[in-house]
């Protein structure tokens, strides 16, 4: 189980390889210095419902991993790109096709 964090008090923990893909996405969405929602559920041990945090460039953001890097699949990360690109922002969305597209991460 990996973790992201953002800022001084938000924590997320994340499957390793959906944090991986949101990597991609928040990295890719950060370089172009865009400012976006980000929204997960919280564990039932947490009250359960939904969070959003805005993510901004100026905010540190920091991903840990238990693992080593994931296959990345190309497919999965345009979904993510999509729904960051909404008034709704990023969110988990389900892999499309498991292994469609796939590639190692540097590829």
């Amino acid at each position: 189980m990996g973790r992201l964090v953002y800022g001084a008090s938000t924590r997320v923990d994340v499957d390793d390889r959906a944090l991986a893909h949101l990597q991609l996405v928040i990295v890719a969405k950060l370089r172009r210095r865009e400012g976006f929602a980000f929204s997960w559920r919280n564990p039932g041990s947490e009250g359960g419902g939904r969070r959003t945090v805005w993510i901004h460039p100026g905010v540190p953001v920091e991903f840990h991993f238990a693992e080593d890097a994931p296959v990345i699949d190309r497919a999965w990360a345009e979904a993510l790109m999509r729904t960051a690109d909404t008034a709704a922002g990023l969110h988990l969305v389900p892999e499309p096709g498991a292994g469609a597209g796939a590639e190692k991460p540097g590829e």
